[in-house]
């Protein structure tokens, strides 16, 4: 009989162990290869844009210090949540317990949910920003920052806690229709629907508002700068944002725009799906492409801002141990 074709069990001593998906090993190498290169690039990225904010003392802006914890979230997608997939789809086994299965889960809605906080906030600060940049400083400083980032990591953890617990009962009470070996977290549908309004719904259309609102905003200065150009002039042109902090709007407005690509097709196929195996692999396919979107971001900050491909310069030829390097002046092309 064919080895590869033989049945295979995740715990082969255990009654109820889930069988096991057997394939060949130039198929395993494959994958694992491929998990590999995603998370290294997707920490060695954030890493990049962590101790850019960090070490160099100009970056340390309200805006920035938000990308800097968004970009921790990434980076904590990479470490932990893409190994950790990785190993659980190419084996089609789980293989660390139910314990760690009910924390992996809270884990990874909690980074899931911290990142659209993070564009949230990060909307609502462009914003201020561009439509009264005369009183942004006043409004929006470092404190009130790190206030913002400690609220949205403590709400994101808190509220999958509560989310996860209300539904652990309906796999961790020893559901009989799952066998020992997975790590499978059913919501039910009134939860289902309350968590979608809540992680997805309410912050884009948050989101999408608030850049609507910028766009208005930004044309608007258009007009205005226009205006002067014809001679017609314009008496309240110091209350028009200065052009550093439109390109800021623009290029996190791109990051927004991103992550809404990513995550509509997922919420779509979610709620349109069977129990099919086709809908399966469509869900995870769609669950993959939002764990990579956490290495798009850096990339996205290194076509649109020449302070990040100065600050990585300096990163990977080692400058930053040099005594004076945290007091680089990096903005002086983005203004």
């Amino acid at each position: 009989m064919d080895e590869s074709l033989a049945v295979q069990y995740c715990y082969p001593l255990h009654n109820a162990s889930c069988s096991k998906t057997v394939g060949p090993t130039y198929k395993y190498v494959l994958m694992y290869l491929i998990f590999s290169v995603i998370s290294i690039v997707t920490v060695f990225v954030n890493l990049l844009v962590i101790i850019s904010i960090s070490h160099f003392k100009q970056l340390h802006t309200p805006t920035n210090l938000l990308i800097l914890s968004l970009a921790v979230a990434d980076l904590l997608i990479g470490l932990i949540v893409i190994p950790v997939e990785a190993i659980k789809l190419t084996e089609t086994c789980w293989y660390f317990g139910q314990e760690f299965c009910f924390i992996f889960q809270c884990i990874v809605y909690a980074l899931l949910s911290s990142s659209v906080g993070h564009l949230v906030v990060i909307a609502i600060d462009r914003y201020v920003a561009v439509s009264d940049p005369l009183l942004y400083i006043q409004r929006i400083t470092v404190s009130k920052a790190l206030i913002s980032i400690s609220l949205i990591w403590s709400c994101s953890v808190l509220y999958n806690l509560v989310l996860l617990y209300c539904n652990r009962s309906v796999h961790f009470s020893g559901d009989h229709r799952l066998c020992h070996g997975q790590c499978f977290l059913y919501i039910s549908f009134e939860w289902g629907m309350f968590d979608i309004i809540c992680s997805f719904v309410a912050p884009c259309a948050v989101m999408i508002t608030l850049y609507l609102r910028i766009f208005q905003v930004a044309t608007y200065q258009v007009s205005v700068i226009n205006s002067i150009s014809a001679g017609v002039g314009y008496a309240d042109d110091t209350k028009m944002p200065r052009k550093s902090e439109g390109k800021a709007a623009k290029t996190l407005g791109i990051v927004v725009a991103v992550y809404l690509l990513c995550w509509i097709p997922y919420y779509l196929c979610l709620l349109t799906a069977d129990a099919s195996e086709s809908s399966a692999i469509a869900i995870t396919f769609l669950t993959w492409i939002l764990y990579t979107n956490s290495c798009v971001n850096p990339l996205i900050y290194a076509l649109f801002y020449s302070w990040f491909k100065t600050a990585v310069r300096h990163i990977l030829t080692l400058k930053i141990h040099e005594s004076s390097s945290s007091f680089l002046n990096l903005l002086s092309e983005d203004n």
